[in-house]
């Protein structure tokens, strides 16, 4: 498999977007451009990975925009694999409308399997595409932030930039 990523610094540090011919495999955000390439390296260990800035201005452009504040993000073309709970929760997540917010039991519920909030808090961890599969809209019951696997900071960051 042939992956072509970038690496760019953004507001919330740094991102790092990977992509397929088909679609984006990997978003991730960080402190250290370094280490995001590492847990791409470890995520496709069998993959041919390449670095071009160039190839992937069309997807990145539309993401710095979004984190500029400046757009909301359309919908881009994804390649990411899961099981069909998390394909699922997935999709629930992608169902929640920019500026709002959902429990993980609202998402369990949605998905037809109340009581299985944690459950869904591992799909969301798992969710290779931070912002694309917008996990950051997911809270506590209780309303707090609950986990964020970029940091609870940005998780912050990024639901201040949608509802102001």
């Amino acid at each position: 498999m042939r992956i072509r990523y970038a690496c760019v610094p953004c507001l919330l540090g740094w991102l790092l977007l990977a992509a397929t011919e088909r679609g984006i495999c990997s978003l991730k955000l960080g402190d250290k451009a370094a280490e995001l390439e590492e847990q791409l390296r470890r995520e496709f260990t069998r993959a041919d990975l390449e670095r071009d800035e160039a190839a992937l201005r069309d997807l990145l452009a539309p993401i710095l925009a979004y984190l500029d504040g400046h757009a909301a993000l359309p919908a881009l073309p994804l390649d990411v694999a899961g099981t069909p709970f998390q394909r699922r929760v997935w999709q629930a997540l992608q169902d929640i409308p920019w500026g709002e917010t959902c429990t993980y039991g609202q998402v369990a519920a949605a998905i037809g399997r109340r009581g299985a909030a944690r459950a869904v808090a591992r799909a969301c961890a798992a969710n290779p595409v931070a912002l694309l599969i917008p996990c950051h809209r997911v809270v506590r019951q209780d309303g707090a932030l609950g986990g964020y696997r970029w940091g609870v900071q940005r998780k912050a960051a990024l639901l201040r930039r949608e509802t102001t």
